[in-house]
């Protein structure tokens, strides 16, 4: 199985130092890698009605990754950590979710920040744009009673472990 971190460009986890913004660079950057992942899609799904609709296999072996792209293509924030793992900005936050090939999306922010009152605006604009993108997101309520999404391929397309 590929790794999430791949040589050159690194899409916000929301996990890493803030981006600057505005940064030109960057923007094409994230305009190029989601442009690919839609090609990736329309090139290998062609037993699809609409090949762009839902994840192709790259993504479900790679999908804290695709769900970044999509996530910082959209213009949605990450959330940023400093050199000491201290959280520096209000925004989504991913690691692997629990099912093979799913992703856990999380709003968090600094102490102080407000995460907590802005996290369900902030997962609804999340799942928004992966239910778009063909992913099935399920809402649930974690430790605190704080939201998290549980993002997976859609039923019938093949995941990592073969199901």
């Amino acid at each position: 199985m590929g790794t999430e971190h791949e040589t050159g460009f690194e899409p916000a986890t929301g996990d890493g130092p803030a981006t600057p913004v505005p940064d030109p660079g960057r923007a094409a950057s994230v305009r190029t890698a989601f442009e690919g992942m839609l090609q990736i899609r329309r090139l290998t799904n062609t037993d699809h009605a609409d090949p762009a609709g839902v994840p192709a296999p790259w993504e479900t072996h790679r999908p804290v990754r695709a769900v970044a792209i999509a996530l910082e293509a959209s213009g949605l924030t990450a959330s940023a950590v400093d050199e000491s793992g201290s959280r520096t900005a209000t925004g989504y936050r991913l690691e692997r979710g629990e099912a093979p090939g799913g992703v856990r999306v999380e709003w968090l922010g600094p102490p102080g920040s407000g995460a907590a009152h802005s996290e369900a605006d902030g997962l609804n604009r999340c799942a928004e744009v992966l239910r778009e993108l063909g992913w099935t997101v399920l809402l649930y309520r974690g430790a605190r009673r704080r939201r998290f999404l549980e993002v997976e391929p859609p039923p019938g397309v093949r995941r990592p472990n073969g199901r």
